[in-house]
């Protein structure tokens, strides 16, 4: 553990010193652009690593300038990475997001509205395209996309993870899971131990001559919240409940410190693009900072849906950070590119290629983001433990009986409910927004000069207002003919 340094960080200027890292690296980039630029195109096949929390807030890191929070592992990524600043989950809620990160398409074309949602097995993931491909695939930690079973069409195995220690929801500490099917409980700290249970393929990965892609999804800092005795001690002065949130997201940071240390440990880090974000805004009344934005967990207001992102590639990226809108639906095209995969042409993808981004060779996104969030189609309540359980029982009484799977929406369901569009909607077009209220209410915001989202401009930006709804509605009817199946 690294309590030590954490204990630190109570006496130091926290801004102070990352404007310090910052100087230096600025120095490192500046020399490294003028006499190595080759060497930043170091890796052709590289390893990836996704690293995703469970409903952390935008703010909730220090080189957010929280006031309190100690996370300097993140802190350092900021500094010696991609730092992206306008990052968005594609939906407000998990299960949603989660499909979005395996598909490059909205979580509603998978048939994943809402949490507990499973993702449709008709869909193309990349863990599936990219084993094809002979990287290494690992899953391990938060799935929440179907089942935990072995042999079953929404469980990891069957999205093309050849090695996987899953929880079928959140999780806290000595975590339940299932690997590779069998039920299995982890031992320490709920974060660390889910590293601890990746760090064992990525070492096997690592002597080995093929690429890999592991997922690493985090159950923190998703409530009830569980801090240990000794992160919740770095928060004393903090109430009881803040001791756990901001102790859970310390715990993340640990976590992701040793991981990034077993890759120079092995000396894979100059090849393995490292990333880290969330997987939508977190809950002010658990202790969520947004840092101003509107909105929390649920809102496809700002403090919904954007969230702290980093991707470090020492081999690549040249440390700097970007205010271009990307999000979730951009990495399955993203690292589809980057290991030299073809993109499926069969189906609509939502999101773009982040590679010229990687590069610096882009500052501007050319297509807007779209997202959706309808949330009346059925779904389910999943406790982790409590699921692992009934599989150990399934197992036990050699193989009869069910497990919770999660709720599938097929579809050959009718849909006739999408012909009014319901829920609510936004359309991104670099810093302007477009929002679709529940009631077919048009608002929109310019990011730039109102971050908070506070002055709706749509009256005196009426043609851009008009442009953008009919594209936020050609988008829409395009997501309802994939709801029904025009892509299968």
């Amino acid at each position: 553990m690294r309590l030590a340094s954490f204990s630190k960080l109570r006496s130091i200027d926290m801004h102070a010193t990352i404007h310090r890292i910052r100087i230096a690296f600025s120095w490192l980039c500046i020399v490294g652009l003028v006499f190595a630029p080759t060497a930043l195109l170091a890796a052709e096949r590289p390893n990836i690593i996704f690293c995703m929390t469970d409903d952390q807030g935008y703010g909730d890191v220090g080189y957010q300038g929280h006031p309190v929070l100690m996370t300097p592992t993140l802190d350092e990524m900021a500094v010696t990475g991609l730092r992206l600043d306008r990052f968005y989950s594609a939906s407000p809620v998990c299960s949603p997001t989660r499909a979005s990160v395996l598909t490059g398409r909205s979580p509603n074309r998978t048939g994943v509205f809402r949490w507990g949602n499973a993702l449709r097995p008709e869909e193309r993931t990349l863990s599936a395209l990219l084993a094809d491909a002979g990287y290494r695939t690992g899953f391990f930690g938060k799935w929440h996309l179907g089942s935990i079973r072995a042999g079953r069409p929404t469980s990891p195995g069957a999205r093309g993870f050849e090695r996987w220690t899953a929880a079928a929801n959140f999780f806290m500490n000595d975590p339940w899971m299932s690997r590779d099917g069998q039920p299995v409980q982890l031992v320490g700290e709920g974060s660390l131990a889910t590293v601890d249970e990746a760090l064992g393929f990525i070492r096997e990965a690592a002597a080995g001559d093929q690429p890999f892609l592991a997922f690493v999804w985090f159950g923190s800092p998703h409530t009830p919240h569980q801090a240990t005795e000794e992160l919740k001690s770095l928060y004393a002065d903090q109430s009881p409940k803040l001791r756990n949130y901001y102790g859970e997201i310390t715990g993340v940071d640990q976590a992701m410190g040793k991981l990034r240390d077993e890759l120079r440990e092995l000396d894979i880090h100059r090849q393995t693009l490292l990333m880290f974000t969330s997987d939508n805004g977190g809950r002010t009344v658990d202790g969520a900072d947004h840092r101003g934005l509107r909105g929390q967990k649920s809102d496809l207001w700002e403090g919904g849906i954007r969230v702290p992102a980093l991707i470090e590639w020492p081999g690549r990226i040249v440390p700097r950070s970007t205010d271009m809108p990307a999000g979730t639906v951009d990495l399955f095209p993203t690292f589809l590119d980057l290991a030299g995969v073809p993109r499926p042409t069969d189906r609509p993808l939502d999101g773009i290629s982040l590679v010229p981004l990687l590069d610096g060779a882009m500052t501007s996104r050319p297509q807007p983001l779209g997202f959706w969030d309808y949330s009346q189609p059925e779904t389910i309540g999943m406790k982790s433990d409590e699921i692992v359980q009934q599989l150990r029982a399934v197992l036990d009484s050699g193989g009869v009986g069910e497990i919770n799977e999660g709720i599938l929406h097929p579809a050959t369901q009718p849909w006739t409910e999408l012909d009014v569009y319901p829920g609510r909607a936004a359309w991104m077009d670099n810093h302007w927004k477009l929002h679709r209220t529940a009631d077919q209410r048009y608002l929109l915001f310019d990011l730039a000069q109102d971050p908070a989202e506070q002055a709706d401009v749509f009256a005196e930006q009426a043609s851009r207002g008009r442009r953008m709804s009919e594209e936020l509605r050609a988008w829409e009817d395009s997501v309802i003919q994939s709801v029904r199946g025009a892509d299968y």
